[in-house]
């Protein structure tokens, strides 16, 4: 199932949106894609820069994976007051796609 998913501050979890329906399926505190777009749509990314609040605009577009990736040498991270991009941290270096991606209980995103 293709889905979408995002970080939800309110509850602490990441929650999985369908991307068939645009609605939300699950909340789930870890998350393994594969087949991944990491998106951050420009004008949302505007809205928060204006107001000032944060809404949803970035999140990862993938194919839900049951097993488990073992390796978890590179975190990404997305600051919408810093980047326009997901960037792998530490170097600023942008990323767009992923063969997979694994969303961590502690909120944080690993190639």
């Amino acid at each position: 199932m293709r889905v979408e998913v995002y970080r939800n501050l309110h509850r602490s979890c990441w929650s999985v949106r369908s991307t068939e329906s645009g609605l939300v399926v699950d909340h789930v505190d870890a998350i393994n894609l594969v087949d991944a777009q990491l998106v951050v749509r420009p004008a949302g990314r505007a809205k928060v820069l204006r107001e000032g609040r944060k809404n949803v605009h970035a999140f990862i577009r993938g194919t839900i994976d049951g097993q488990a990736v073992q390796s978890q040498a590179v975190e990404i991270t997305y600051n919408p007051y810093k980047y326009d991009s997901f960037v792998v941290k530490g170097t600023e270096e942008p990323i767009k796609t992923a063969q997979a991606v694994t969303l961590t209980e502690d909120g944080k995103a690993y190639l």
